[in-house]
Protein backbone atom coordinates (compact mmCIF):
# COMPACT_ATOMS: atom_id res chain seq x y z
CA UNK A 1 0.00 0.00 0.00
CA UNK A 2 1.69 3.13 -0.93
CA UNK A 3 1.23 6.12 1.41
CA UNK A 4 -1.61 7.99 -1.44
CA UNK A 5 -3.46 4.82 -0.63
CA UNK A 6 -3.22 5.37 2.99
CA UNK A 7 -4.03 8.86 3.25
CA UNK A 8 -7.44 7.95 0.61
CA UNK A 9 -8.71 5.10 3.31
CA UNK A 10 -7.50 7.65 6.37
CA UNK A 11 -10.19 9.55 4.96
CA UNK A 12 -12.98 8.40 5.68
CA UNK A 13 -14.88 6.37 8.75
CA UNK A 14 -14.06 5.52 11.96
CA UNK A 15 -10.34 4.66 13.15
CA UNK A 16 -9.34 3.79 16.40
CA UNK A 17 -6.44 2.37 18.72
CA UNK A 18 -6.48 -1.27 20.26
CA UNK A 19 -5.22 -1.76 24.14
CA UNK A 20 -2.12 -4.15 23.96
CA UNK A 21 -3.15 -7.02 26.33
CA UNK A 22 -1.03 -8.03 29.61
CA UNK A 23 -1.22 -10.94 31.50
CA UNK A 24 -0.99 -11.00 35.10
CA UNK A 25 2.77 -10.51 35.60
CA UNK A 26 2.56 -7.11 33.33
CA UNK A 27 3.78 -9.21 30.26
CA UNK A 28 2.22 -8.87 26.59
CA UNK A 29 0.00 -11.64 25.87
CA UNK A 30 0.42 -12.48 22.46
CA UNK A 31 -2.98 -14.59 22.74
CA UNK A 32 -4.83 -12.34 23.93
CA UNK A 33 -3.91 -9.62 21.94
CA UNK A 34 -4.87 -11.71 18.72
CA UNK A 35 -8.43 -12.36 20.16
CA UNK A 36 -8.85 -8.88 20.69
CA UNK A 37 -8.21 -7.90 17.04
CA UNK A 38 -9.92 -10.76 15.49
CA UNK A 39 -13.55 -9.27 17.75
CA UNK A 40 -12.96 -5.88 16.60
CA UNK A 41 -12.22 -6.38 13.00
CA UNK A 42 -14.92 -6.72 11.49
CA UNK A 43 -17.43 -4.09 13.03
CA UNK A 44 -16.04 -1.63 10.21
CA UNK A 45 -12.81 0.68 11.54
CA UNK A 46 -11.04 1.71 8.51
CA UNK A 47 -7.88 1.34 10.38
CA UNK A 48 -6.27 0.30 13.63
CA UNK A 49 -3.39 1.65 15.08
CA UNK A 50 -1.13 -0.58 17.31
CA UNK A 51 1.44 0.29 19.97
CA UNK A 52 -0.38 3.82 19.99
CA UNK A 53 -1.13 5.94 22.97
CA UNK A 54 -4.20 4.08 24.02
CA UNK A 55 -1.73 1.00 23.88
CA UNK A 56 0.89 1.78 25.73
CA UNK A 57 3.60 2.65 23.61
CA UNK A 58 5.34 5.11 25.84
CA UNK A 59 5.80 1.50 27.81
CA UNK A 60 6.79 -1.03 25.59
CA UNK A 61 9.98 -2.34 25.26
CA UNK A 62 11.91 -3.04 21.99
CA UNK A 63 11.67 -6.47 21.55
CA UNK A 64 7.78 -6.23 22.93
CA UNK A 65 6.97 -3.82 20.42
CA UNK A 66 8.52 -6.19 17.70
CA UNK A 67 6.03 -8.53 18.78
CA UNK A 68 2.60 -6.06 19.07
CA UNK A 69 3.20 -4.93 15.71
CA UNK A 70 3.95 -8.16 14.19
CA UNK A 71 1.20 -9.94 16.16
CA UNK A 72 -1.41 -6.88 14.44
CA UNK A 73 -0.02 -7.15 11.00
CA UNK A 74 -0.33 -11.08 10.72
CA UNK A 75 -3.67 -11.08 12.47
CA UNK A 76 -5.15 -8.30 10.53
CA UNK A 77 -3.35 -8.79 7.35
CA UNK A 78 -6.78 -9.62 5.12
CA UNK A 79 -9.04 -7.23 6.98
CA UNK A 80 -8.12 -4.08 8.21
CA UNK A 81 -4.81 -2.14 7.62
CA UNK A 82 -2.26 -1.73 10.46
CA UNK A 83 -0.26 2.00 11.41
CA UNK A 84 2.02 1.71 14.15
CA UNK A 85 3.33 4.18 16.60
CA UNK A 86 6.34 5.37 16.57
CA UNK A 87 8.18 8.02 19.28
CA UNK A 88 10.46 9.17 21.05
CA UNK A 89 14.20 10.31 20.63
CA UNK A 90 14.66 10.88 16.78
CA UNK A 91 16.89 7.84 16.40
CA UNK A 92 14.69 5.69 18.82
CA UNK A 93 11.57 6.87 16.80
CA UNK A 94 13.69 5.93 13.39
CA UNK A 95 14.11 2.17 14.49
CA UNK A 96 10.91 1.63 15.45
CA UNK A 97 9.94 3.51 12.16
CA UNK A 98 11.76 1.16 10.08
CA UNK A 99 11.32 -1.93 12.17
CA UNK A 100 7.47 -1.62 11.35
CA UNK A 101 7.60 -1.21 8.10
CA UNK A 102 9.35 -4.41 7.90
CA UNK A 103 7.12 -6.14 9.48
CA UNK A 104 4.80 -5.08 6.80
CA UNK A 105 2.92 -2.31 8.65
CA UNK A 106 0.95 0.18 6.19
CA UNK A 107 1.86 3.47 7.79
CA UNK A 108 2.80 5.13 10.60
CA UNK A 109 1.76 7.60 13.57
CA UNK A 110 4.13 9.87 14.59
CA UNK A 111 4.00 10.50 18.45
CA UNK A 112 5.53 13.40 20.20
CA UNK A 113 8.72 12.99 21.10
CA UNK A 114 8.56 13.47 25.03
CA UNK A 115 9.89 15.30 27.61
CA UNK A 116 12.38 17.95 26.07
CA UNK A 117 11.10 20.75 24.65
CA UNK A 118 12.30 22.53 21.25
CA UNK A 119 11.88 24.79 18.95
CA UNK A 120 9.81 24.71 16.18
CA UNK A 121 12.44 24.22 13.42
CA UNK A 122 14.02 21.28 15.53
CA UNK A 123 10.66 19.71 15.84
CA UNK A 124 10.28 19.96 12.45
CA UNK A 125 13.78 18.87 11.88
CA UNK A 126 12.95 15.45 13.81
CA UNK A 127 9.79 14.82 11.93
CA UNK A 128 11.50 15.16 8.57
CA UNK A 129 14.20 12.36 9.48
CA UNK A 130 11.68 9.82 10.70
CA UNK A 131 9.65 9.99 7.45
CA UNK A 132 12.92 9.84 5.21
CA UNK A 133 14.01 6.45 6.63
CA UNK A 134 10.72 4.56 5.64
CA UNK A 135 8.52 4.74 2.58
CA UNK A 136 5.09 3.92 3.84
CA UNK A 137 3.15 6.69 4.61
CA UNK A 138 3.43 9.16 8.07
CA UNK A 139 0.48 10.82 10.01
CA UNK A 140 1.99 13.48 12.29
CA UNK A 141 0.41 13.53 15.90
CA UNK A 142 0.55 17.27 16.91
CA UNK A 143 -0.08 16.96 20.98
CA UNK A 144 2.05 18.14 23.83
CA UNK A 145 5.05 19.05 22.90
CA UNK A 146 4.57 18.52 19.34
CA UNK A 147 3.33 21.58 18.01
CA UNK A 148 3.66 22.65 14.23
CA UNK A 149 2.18 25.56 13.03
CA UNK A 150 0.99 25.35 9.46
CA UNK A 151 3.76 26.80 7.91
CA UNK A 152 6.79 24.34 9.14
CA UNK A 153 3.65 21.92 8.27
CA UNK A 154 3.57 22.84 4.93
CA UNK A 155 7.25 23.00 4.19
CA UNK A 156 6.99 19.23 5.58
CA UNK A 157 4.95 18.35 3.29
CA UNK A 158 6.40 19.94 0.33
CA UNK A 159 9.92 17.99 1.50
CA UNK A 160 8.49 14.53 2.73
CA UNK A 161 6.06 13.53 -0.55
CA UNK A 162 4.99 10.50 2.76
CA UNK A 163 3.66 13.10 4.92
CA UNK A 164 0.11 11.94 4.35
CA UNK A 165 -2.05 12.75 7.62
CA UNK A 166 -2.14 15.52 10.60
CA UNK A 167 -3.72 14.42 13.93
CA UNK A 168 -4.83 17.52 16.16
CA UNK A 169 -4.18 16.37 19.81
CA UNK A 170 -4.38 20.30 20.73
CA UNK A 171 -7.45 21.48 20.35
CA UNK A 172 -6.48 24.80 19.39
CA UNK A 173 -9.07 25.88 16.82
CA UNK A 174 -7.05 28.70 15.42
CA UNK A 175 -3.90 26.74 14.46
CA UNK A 176 -6.38 23.41 13.19
CA UNK A 177 -8.45 26.05 10.94
CA UNK A 178 -4.91 27.60 9.81
CA UNK A 179 -3.64 24.23 9.08
CA UNK A 180 -6.47 23.02 7.09
CA UNK A 181 -6.84 25.87 5.07
CA UNK A 182 -2.96 26.40 4.46
CA UNK A 183 -2.61 22.63 3.02
CA UNK A 184 -5.96 22.10 2.24
CA UNK A 185 -5.89 18.13 0.27
CA UNK A 186 -2.38 17.95 0.81
CA UNK A 187 -3.00 16.04 4.10
CA UNK A 188 -5.76 14.03 5.45
CA UNK A 189 -6.98 15.40 8.89
CA UNK A 190 -7.92 13.13 11.71
CA UNK A 191 -9.58 14.57 15.38
CA UNK A 192 -6.81 13.32 18.08
CA UNK A 193 -8.46 15.06 21.43
CA UNK A 194 -9.48 12.29 23.79
CA UNK A 195 -12.14 11.68 24.66
CA UNK A 196 -12.87 12.12 20.54
CA UNK A 197 -16.73 11.60 20.14
CA UNK A 198 -17.50 14.91 22.56
CA UNK A 199 -15.68 16.89 19.88
CA UNK A 200 -16.54 15.36 16.75
CA UNK A 201 -19.44 17.41 15.75
CA UNK A 202 -16.96 20.58 16.17
CA UNK A 203 -14.10 19.12 14.56
CA UNK A 204 -16.55 18.19 11.25
CA UNK A 205 -17.67 21.74 10.96
CA UNK A 206 -14.15 22.53 10.98
CA UNK A 207 -13.31 19.97 8.08
CA UNK A 208 -11.89 17.46 9.78
CA UNK A 209 -14.48 14.34 10.21
CA UNK A 210 -12.55 11.81 10.72
CA UNK A 211 -11.50 10.30 14.41
CA UNK A 212 -9.88 7.85 16.40
CA UNK A 213 -12.21 5.96 18.77
CA UNK A 214 -10.45 4.92 22.19
CA UNK A 215 -14.71 3.20 23.18
CA UNK A 216 -14.70 1.61 20.45
CA UNK A 217 -12.65 -0.79 22.25
CA UNK A 218 -15.43 -2.10 24.75
CA UNK A 219 -18.39 -0.80 22.87
CA UNK A 220 -17.90 -0.73 19.43
CA UNK A 221 -21.16 -1.39 17.92
CA UNK A 222 -22.11 2.05 19.82
CA UNK A 223 -19.02 3.66 18.69
CA UNK A 224 -19.56 2.70 15.20
CA UNK A 225 -23.37 4.06 15.64
CA UNK A 226 -22.14 7.41 16.87
CA UNK A 227 -19.64 7.81 14.11
CA UNK A 228 -22.52 7.07 11.44
CA UNK A 229 -24.90 9.78 13.38
CA UNK A 230 -22.06 12.29 13.32
CA UNK A 231 -21.42 11.63 10.02
CA UNK A 232 -25.35 12.12 9.19
CA UNK A 233 -25.69 15.13 11.03
CA UNK A 234 -28.33 13.06 13.41
CA UNK A 235 -28.09 15.28 16.00
CA UNK A 236 -31.32 13.86 18.53
CA UNK A 237 -28.73 10.24 18.43
CA UNK A 238 -25.10 12.08 18.86
CA UNK A 239 -27.15 14.30 21.59
CA UNK A 240 -28.38 11.37 23.75
CA UNK A 241 -24.87 9.36 23.58
CA UNK A 242 -22.84 11.99 25.00
CA UNK A 243 -25.79 12.67 27.74
CA UNK A 244 -26.05 9.28 28.25
CA UNK A 245 -22.77 7.70 28.21
CA UNK A 246 -19.98 10.27 27.23
CA UNK A 247 -20.68 12.66 29.74
CA UNK A 248 -20.98 10.35 31.98
CA UNK A 249 -17.56 8.67 30.98
CA UNK A 250 -15.64 11.57 31.22
CA UNK A 251 -17.23 12.01 34.75
CA UNK A 252 -15.11 8.93 35.39
CA UNK A 253 -12.37 9.40 33.04
CA UNK A 254 -10.93 12.57 34.28
CA UNK A 255 -10.70 11.56 38.05
CA UNK A 256 -7.45 10.96 37.93
CA UNK A 257 -4.44 11.88 35.28
CA UNK A 258 -3.77 9.02 33.38
CA UNK A 259 -7.26 7.60 33.39
CA UNK A 260 -7.53 8.06 29.21
CA UNK A 261 -5.84 4.58 29.00
CA UNK A 262 -7.12 3.06 32.38
CA UNK A 263 -10.57 3.49 31.63
CA UNK A 264 -10.39 1.97 28.61
CA UNK A 265 -9.00 -1.45 29.44
CA UNK A 266 -11.24 -1.56 32.34
CA UNK A 267 -14.19 -1.23 29.86
CA UNK A 268 -12.42 -4.08 27.86
CA UNK A 269 -12.24 -6.47 31.05
CA UNK A 270 -15.89 -5.54 31.68
CA UNK A 271 -17.00 -6.87 28.17
CA UNK A 272 -15.38 -9.69 28.16
CA UNK A 273 -12.19 -8.90 26.20
CA UNK A 274 -9.66 -8.30 29.49
CA UNK A 275 -6.15 -6.79 28.68
CA UNK A 276 -4.62 -6.86 31.94
CA UNK A 277 -3.10 -4.19 34.01
CA UNK A 278 -1.80 -1.10 32.73
CA UNK A 279 1.85 -0.22 33.01
CA UNK A 280 3.18 2.33 35.81
CA UNK A 281 3.22 5.45 35.80
CA UNK A 282 -0.49 4.60 35.41
CA UNK A 283 -3.00 2.99 37.82
CA UNK A 284 -6.35 1.06 37.10
CA UNK A 285 -9.35 2.02 37.95
CA UNK A 286 -10.75 1.65 41.92
CA UNK A 287 -13.43 -0.36 42.82
CA UNK A 288 -16.42 2.17 42.54
CA UNK A 289 -15.30 3.83 39.30
CA UNK A 290 -15.09 0.12 37.64
CA UNK A 291 -18.52 -0.54 38.74
CA UNK A 292 -19.95 2.95 37.41
CA UNK A 293 -18.25 2.31 34.04
CA UNK A 294 -19.65 -1.01 34.11
CA UNK A 295 -23.38 0.48 34.29
CA UNK A 296 -22.60 2.96 32.02
CA UNK A 297 -21.95 -0.09 29.23
CA UNK A 298 -24.72 -2.34 30.19
CA UNK A 299 -26.88 0.39 29.17
CA UNK A 300 -25.62 -0.08 25.68
CA UNK A 301 -26.92 -3.34 24.96
CA UNK A 302 -25.53 -6.01 23.84
CA UNK A 303 -22.37 -5.48 21.04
Amino acid sequence: MNPQELKSILSSGLLSFPVTDFDAAGDFNQAGYVRRLEWLAPYGASALFAAGGTGEFFSLAPDEYSAVIKTAVDTCEKSVPILAGVGGPTRVAIQMAQEAERLGAKGLLLLPHYLTEASQDGVAAHVEQVCKSVKIGVVIYNRNVCRLNATLLEQLAERCPNLIGYKDGLGDIELMVSIRRRLGERLTYLGGLPTAEVYAAAYKALGVPVYSSAVFNFIPKTAMAFYRAIAAEDHATVGKLIDDFFLPYLDIRNRKAGYAVSIVKAGAKIVGYDAGPVRAPLTDLLPDEYEALAKLIEAQGAQ
